[in-house]
């Protein structure tokens, strides 16, 4: 029924545009029953170029348009719907007259392509000094001016992990304070829009929640088990709250929390998210974050794959790739062997015989791929001619193969 309303009343807005006033807010992103919070596919969003320790900022300074569309195009192509990305108080002291353009363009290239905005804004001297509030007052008027009405701009996050560090510490109490003044804030002067807060634990998602239209907490569990465990205690509490619920952080090398695993419990859970990020930044969390490089290729494509709805298989049956099944590792492994016995081998040969062995292993997974093989030959073909680094690879190579021949093979040798 509530479907059949809702279809009825776009109709109306269709038919009668000159009966009404155009409200420019119906484009956003609706918690109230046309669509839903666990609906969300989102992203953090750092372009992959900026500077670190300043990128939050000078990814504004020094905004780029052309590199916000190419980065865009990649979100939509993984049908992303929201992205969370981080605006500083510093561009309004640095970048005053020009910054609301650039924020407008982005939300509105983010909106061209289905993906809401959820600008993160509660930082400001305000943390430091309590008498400062009404800056923070004056920077949320400036915000909202900017694209308070853009349809793309889907919430407010007014305030980053204000449960981190976690107590005691000195700190704690002044980033909640600063929270829900914020959330105050903008409440009052957007009333239309939902405002929300991203904390970094369950705990601190519930202490906050009077605060919030749409409760958010991240997670960067080590096992399924505690992953799940967050999400049901989130779920549990958001279905009392009676409020949408996202989870606005997660996926993280470093912390043994893989993108495919988190993705695929909270896919199960039916919870929206955001992954900490999209792109690979160069300066900053690269190292351990991120889908795409600057180019548009990826470091992992199981990462890609998730995304998609697709998991790789670790349960029941599993069907090991055989590399060898024809052959072709015993044949790479004897014709590298002879290669490198000859003192004058041809270059180009070589190489061939090298790219060969690296299909296979990349192939057959039989190696980690934090350095491809197949980047270790390609780094040689558009090199100098170095016949020692070549012998050293196609060495190396042939001796990660040698196991993976099949098992007749082995026992002629």
């Amino acid at each position: 029924m509530k479907n059949l309303i809702f279809c009825y009343l776009l109709l109306c807005f269709a038919i009668m545009p000159g009966c009404t006033k155009t409200n420019n807010k119906t484009d956003k992103f609706d918690f109230t029953g046309a669509r839903d919070a666990s609906l969300i596919r989102g992203f953090n969003y750092t372009p992959a170029n900026v500077k670190a320790p300043r990128h939050h900022l000078d990814s504004w300074i020094h905004y780029d348009s052309t590199t916000t569309e190419f980065d865009m195009d990649l979100a939509k192509s993984l049908n992303l719907n929201q992205t969370r990305v981080f605006i500083m108080y510093n561009v309004f002291t640095e970048d005053e007259e020009a910054f609301p353009g650039k924020l407008r363009h982005f939300v509105r290239e983010c909106h061209e392509r289905g993906i809401g905005v959820m600008p993160v804004v509660g930082y400001g001297p305000w943390m430091q000094d309590t008498t400062q509030y009404p800056l923070a007052r004056e920077w949320a008027q400036y915000l909202i001016d900017a694209i308070g009405d853009e349809p793309g701009l889907a919430m407010w996050d007014v305030m980053n992990e204000p449960d981190w560090p976690p107590k005691p510490n000195p700190m704690y109490n002044r980033k909640f304070e600063a929270a829900k003044q914020l959330s105050e804030i903008f409440r009052e002067l957007d009333p239309n829009t939902p405002v929300t807060i991203g904390a970094a634990f369950v705990d601190g998602m519930i202490e906050l929640a009077d605060y919030v239209d749409v409760l958010q907490f991240h997670d960067y569990m080590q096992t399924r088990e505690q992953i799940r465990k967050n999400i049901e205690r989130a779920k549990e509490f958001a279905a009392q709250a009676g409020k949408p619920l996202i989870n606005g952080e997660m996926g993280c090398i470093a912390r043994a929390n893989p993108y495919d695993i988190t993705l695929e419990e909270h896919m199960k859970a039916n919870v929206g998210w955001y992954i900490w990020e999209l792109m690979i930044v160069n300066e900053g969390w690269g190292k351990v974050h991120g889908v795409f490089y600057e180019d548009g290729s990826v470091r992992d494509p199981s990462i890609v794959a998730a995304l998609m709805g697709y998991f790789r298989k670790r349960t029941g049956n599993i069907l090991p790739a055989e590399a060898d099944l024809e052959g072709r590792i015993t044949r790479v492994v004897d014709e590298g062997t002879t290669w490198l016995n000859q003192p004058d081998g041809n270059w180009d040969e070589g190489l061939d015989l090298a790219e060969t062995a690296a299909h296979l292993m990349e192939a057959g997974e039989l190696v980690a791929m934090r350095i491809p093989p197949t980047w270790e030959v390609n780094q040689l073909r558009e090199g100098e001619e170095d016949r020692s680094a070549l012998k050293e690879l196609l060495i190396k190579f042939i001796e990660t193969l040698r196991p993976y021949r099949k098992k007749e093979d082995q026992e002629k040798k």
